[in-house]
């Protein structure tokens, strides 16, 4: 079970290290030991003794049936975070003053009951016993079984990958009490994977919108971009999807609205309304991606439910948390935080793929996702951890500058403020933008919360203001770095104007704008512009002295 706390904003340097111990003691382990009742605004001598005992008996009350097996091996790490937890309360006792407790939220006990029914059987059985939406049967279902079953290594990866994610989304639809079936919707979204993003700039692994993910409290800033964050999108659409359901009182609606919009759903239901037509979802009118849409969805339960009917074996999937949440006080490298976690820069991107820059803004995303030995490491390392902790930080522009004298005011390099910014060539930095620059060895202050949640980068163009041309691609289909190089751009420029990444795929009759340099004539140009425009005003003079020669003839 995943847990979220932010620490007390105060606390810095070895007191942050040591809250973090005790909040791993306190919380981490609370979902595997008996519900405890909140104790009355313990002191810091009485916090010591609490956690200890805390996390000594939390350790002890995992029943080893119920428990996963990262979890059983870790036990002997669990008491040494505890002592650790006792020593570095005990030495904060005479410093920290007494605080208020933080809400715990419990976790009930009967999910980790060993003869609870969710405790001994594998995940996949669990969301079959909860599929309940609507059977849709026609053929477009026949083709996306055969689809799918045909790609047993594109099977096998999507189970991969989901398999991380995939107990968490669970326990979200059985605390809201929605149907198992849309904990598979992400198989047919973006194949279980937060770093999708499509051509229409959708992103994460629910894929939203820009605009839909503002909606739904999405952050998309220059630090990170929640649609690709697995606690903070889940929510949002699971958020979005009852919305829907309440509004369409059918989930076959609901899905198709998810995926085209609810006004188009709309005005698809009246149409048919008008006309004395079907309003469910095969008897409406509407594109093929949509009109697919159910049915992949519907493809994928089948394989699920039946999965040797297909020829197909699911992988074992535990029915048990994959990651736990670990709270975080101080900004921190990205490389750093993988480093003292024990993991490679793709396994941490992996459950955290929002972090869309080298550094961790605590003000902005308080906590890391870590599987739970890994969170044990996170915690001890980072306790004995010496050094700073963040190399990069934030800085607003305080007028529209040139990339080099942005630079040059932050001590760095043009390319690499221009790499890690992606700021495109001949392009100014706007007035108020937040870059991303080297912090230095002397600067102790973290980002604050303000930058954090809305710091942003414009650019204005160098010199004249460039023309917008707009591209349609082929029916074939085109390339960014085809359509680049035949304006003379460069992919990334292309890429940043329409919102993409420069690795997007296009589709034919996708609509892209280019802003395109309007160069001055060099002195050559300009003489020979010149010269045409001398011998054009000759070529008229000529032709206005002609008919009246031929007036003269007759």
């Amino acid at each position: 079970m995943t847990w979220r706390a932010r620490g007390a904003r105060g606390v810095r340097g070895g007191a942050w290290a040591a809250g973090l111990v005790l909040s791993m003691a306190l919380f981490g382990c609370a979902h595997v030991g008996a519900p405890q009742q909140p104790a009355a605004s313990p002191g810091p001598e009485s916090a010591a003794a609490a956690t200890a005992a805390s996390a000594a008996g939390a350790t002890a009350a995992l029943p080893a049936s119920s428990a996963s097996p990262a979890a059983v091996a870790s036990a002997s790490g669990a008491q040494q975070v505890a002592a650790a937890a006792s020593a570095s309360a005990a030495a904060l006792a005479a410093s920290v003053p007494a605080v208020p407790p933080r809400p715990v939220v419990r976790v009930p006990r009967s999910r980790l009951d060993p003869q609870a029914d969710s405790a001994t059987v594998d995940l996949w059985e669990r969301i079959r016993r909860g599929l309940s939406m609507p059977t849709l049967d026609d053929e477009l279902v026949r083709k996306w079984e055969q689809y799918y079953a045909s790609r047993p290594d594109y099977m096998q990866r999507m189970a991969s990958r989901g398999a991380r994610y995939l107990f968490y989304i669970v326990e979200e639809l059985d605390r809201r009490e929605l149907p198992m079936d849309l904990a598979l919707l992400p198989f047919v979204e973006s194949a279980f994977d937060p770093q999708a993003q499509s051509a229409a700039r959708a992103a994460g692994m629910w894929q939203f919108m820009p605009g839909t993910g503002r909606d739904f409290e999405l952050r998309q800033n220059v630090f990170r971009d929640d649609r690709r964050d697995v606690l903070a999108s889940t929510r949002a659409a699971l958020d979005y999807l009852q919305m829907l359901h309440r509004q369409f009182d059918d989930w076959h609606l609901a899905l198709a609205a998810y995926n085209w919009g609810q006004g188009n759903v709309q005005k698809a239901v009246a149409r048919n309304q008008r006309t004395r037509a079907g309003t469910d979802y095969v008897s409406l009118r509407m594109p093929d991606e949509t009109r697919n849409y159910v049915p992949k969805l519907q493809a994928i339960k089948n394989i699920v439910q039946r999965p040797g009917d297909f020829g197909l074996d699911l992988p074992p999937l535990g029915n048990h948390p994959y990651f736990i949440s670990v709270p975080i006080d101080r900004d921190i490298d990205v490389a750093v935080a993988a480093r003292l976690s024990g993991l490679d820069l793709e396994q941490f991107h992996q459950l955290n793929p929002q972090f869309d820059k080298p550094v961790i803004v605590a003000a902005g995303t308080p906590q890391v996702l870590l599987p739970y030995d890994n969170a044990n490491r996170f915690l001890r390392q980072l306790a004995q951890h010496k050094g700073p902790l963040a190399t990069w930080t934030a800085w607003v522009a305080p007028r529209t500058l040139k990339p080099a004298d942005a630079a040059r005011h932050v001590g760095m390099s043009e390319n690499e403020l221009r790499d890690v910014n992606r700021i495109p060539a001949r392009m100014l930095v706007k007035a108020g933008s937040t870059l991303l620059v080297a912090r230095p060895a002397d600067k102790m202050q973290d980002v604050g919360e303000h930058v954090a949640d809305h710091g942003s980068i414009a650019f204005a163009p160098e010199g004249r203001p460039p023309r917008k041309v707009s591209v349609t691609v082929g029916r074939r289909g085109d390339s960014l770095a085809a359509i680049a190089r035949r304006y003379g751009l460069s992919v990334e420029h292309v890429a940043a104007t329409n919102g993409l990444s420069p690795r997007a795929s296009l589709k034919p009759g996708q609509v892209l704008t280019l802003l395109v340099p309007q160069r001055q004539a060099s002195g050559t140009q300009a003489r020979r512009a010149s010269a045409k425009a001398t011998s054009s005003r000759s070529t008229h003079s000529s032709a206005r002295s002609k008919p009246r020669a031929r007036v003269a003839k007759r």
